[in-house]
Formats: structure tokens, sequence, C-alpha cells
């Protein structure tokens, strides 16, 4: 160390003052913890002056809960636990947001996590949750239902988006309904052969879309229903080759109906590409109503379900199970709309040699 090293003056450090406590704001108020504890909880037998007193004080000395002793002492976590097949894409984060804006004002987190359709993968992230979160919200249409009971904790609430079983609560979509409206819209512009761009076959939504598809063309025999059904994953790019198939059919299907939003925007990009006008040589309608559907050209036809309150509704039933407000088990079906936009019109004749 040099002499001027040894002269220079010493910077001291600051010390941060110490965090204000609970018992800092009660002091503060005149008043006890357990009742400062009230206040900030929101909880009720505390007059309105009171409140007013403690709130004002807490405000003044910017007193900032503990949030872990909080859960401790409520033994909560005030978190609630998402897990969906995956994160990604419209429909998804809807759900999320419809959770998310109900869990906030009811002064709940949320912790996302996606599956990806297996089931090894749904019960690590189950397992990773525990002890995390107050309750759940799964979404697992993918996957064998009777495999969740053994990883979640005994009483642990959980609500079920688009499956059902007994012993928990659930919330589905009319998607048979749905797929029926599509199908009569068709019929009513007068389509007769119609193709369908089919879900993954282990998914409950896209089994009952599927069926209501079917169900529809009764009467064509298994044999003609089978040259009329496309596979897809549900991803636009599914959507894609497959219209490229049904464009290819002879005779050609006058009508597309994909059985989400995701596919009919990828059959809609393939129709684009082989110069296949749009609804002038091929109507298209989707399922969901993902807010892009209105804003791509031509407006998608699909059937509209409230995505966002899917996830509302199951937040508020997750919400009374946690409050104990419920001893049985409830499930909920969330109607569909049909929505009819430019991408849907009556089949029109071909002339002789047109191509599209």
């Amino acid at each position: 160390m040099t002499a001027s090293e040894r002269s220079a003056p010493r910077t001291r450090r600051r010390r941060r003052p110490p965090a204000v406590t609970i018992h800092d704001v009660a002091a503060r108020a005149g008043v006890s913890v357990a009742t400062v504890s009230r206040v900030l909880n929101g909880k009720e037998l505390v007059r309105e002056e009171t409140s007013r007193q403690v709130l004002a004080v807490a405000k003044s000395l910017r007193y900032v809960p503990n949030v872990a002793a909080r859960a401790l002492s409520i033994r909560r976590s005030q978190t609630i636990g998402i897990v969906l097949p995956d994160v990604h894409g419209e429909f998804f984060s809807e759900v999320i947001r419809g959770i998310d804006v109900a869990a906030r004002h009811a002064g709940y987190h949320i912790l996302v996590s996606g599956s990806h359709s297996d089931a090894g993968e749904m019960l690590e992230v189950l397992e990773t949750m525990h002890g995390r979160v107050d309750g759940l919200v799964v979404m697992a249409p993918d996957v064998p239902l009777a495999s969740l009971r053994e990883p979640l904790a005994p009483g642990l609430p959980l609500v079920l988006l688009n499956s059902t079983t007994d012993g928990f609560d659930a919330i589905t979509i009319d998607n048979y309904g749905g797929a029926r409206a599509v199908m009569r819209h068709f019929a009513e512009l007068g389509h007769e052969r119609i193709a369908f761009i089919k879900g993954p076959a282990a998914n409950g939504d896209a089994r009952e879309r599927l069926r209501g598809f079917r169900h529809a063309m009764r009467g064509r025999g298994a044999a003609a229903l089978r040259a009329l059904e496309f596979s897809g994953d549900f991803t636009e790019e599914s959507g894609y080759e497959a219209a490229k198939l049904i464009v290819r059919q002879k005779p050609r299907p006058t009508a597309i109906f994909a059985a989400n939003d995701a596919m009919a925007i990828g059959a809609l990009s393939a129709l684009a590409d082989l110069g296949v006008s749009v609804p002038r040589s091929m109507s298209v309608a989707g399922f969901d109503d993902v807010p892009i559907a209105r804003y791509i050209a031509p407006q998608l036809t699909t059937i509209r379900v409230d995505i966002a309150e899917l996830g509302r509704r199951a937040f508020a039933l997750l919400l009374e199970a946690l409050g104990g407000q419920s001893s049985t088990h409830r499930q909920e079906c969330i109607g569909t709309t049909l929505v009819v936009r430019s991408s849907s019109a009556a089949p029109r004749v071909r002339e002789k040699g047109e191509i599209s």
C-alpha cells in the first residue's frame, strides 16, 4: 500500500436501513399486529376508519409484506399452477390470459408449464409444482386422466380443461355442436363435397369435432368419408399440407372444414400459393376464433369459443374449491357460436376448362 493510499480517506459503506416490519406499522398506527394483518389481507371485522389508518401508515412507511412469511402463516402460496399441452399459439395464450386476469384480480400469481402432450412429462411437471401451488388448472386432452391422480397431493384442488373424468371439476367446449354448426352452414350454402382436416387422433377435442363432421355426413359410407378426411395435428403446417392434397382430389371438394383455426389458416396459405380463389372456388372454415381469424384475408369463417372466458371460468371453479365453497365436483360446458365471414360462400360451378 502506498503512502497516498494510506492517507486517502476511507469511504464508509452506507448501511441499508432496516426493513419496515408489520410490527412497525402496528406501532405507528396504534393497533395490534393482528389488526394490521387483517387489514392487509382484506379480511372483514375491521372498522373502516381503522382500515384507512392502517393503510395510510403502511403507505407512508413504504411497508412491503413478506410474501414468504405470509404464505407460511396462512399455509398458502397465493399461486396456482397452469399445465397446458403447449404454451405457444393463440389458443393457449388466450387461455393463459383469461386465467391470469382473473387470478390477479383475486390476488393470485400463476405458474405456467407445458407438457407437450406427453404423459411422462405431464407427471414430471406436476411433481415439480408439488408444494409450490395452491391449486391446478390442467389441460390434458392427450393424456390418460387416471394417471393424474397418483402425483397429486391429497386434497389439492384441480380443474380440468377440455377433459372430463370422475373426481375432478371440469370445463369443456361444445366441440360436437360447433362442428355440426359449421356443417349446417356449408349445407345451407349448397356444399355437398366437404373435406375435413382432422386434429390429433388422441386429442379429445379433435375426436368430438370429427364426430360432428361424420354425423353431418352420415349416409355417405365409410369409404366416401375416408376420402374426405385428411390428417392434421392442429398446426398451420399440417393444414397447409392437407390443403395441397385436397386440391388434387377428383372430383375436388368445394369446401374445407379444418378442426381448428391454425390448420384453416395453413389451408388458406396453401390455396393462395396454388392459385385457388377463396371463397370463389373453395370455401374454408375453422374452429376456435383465435384473434387473428378476423384479420387475415379473407377473414375466416369459424366457430367462436370465448377462449379467455374458458380460462376465467376455470379459475372461478378453482377459487371456489380453494375456499371450500363446493363439496361436489362440477362439470361445465362452454357454448360455441358460428361466426360467418368472407372465407365461405355458395359453391360456384366451374366452367369447362377452368382450373380454379
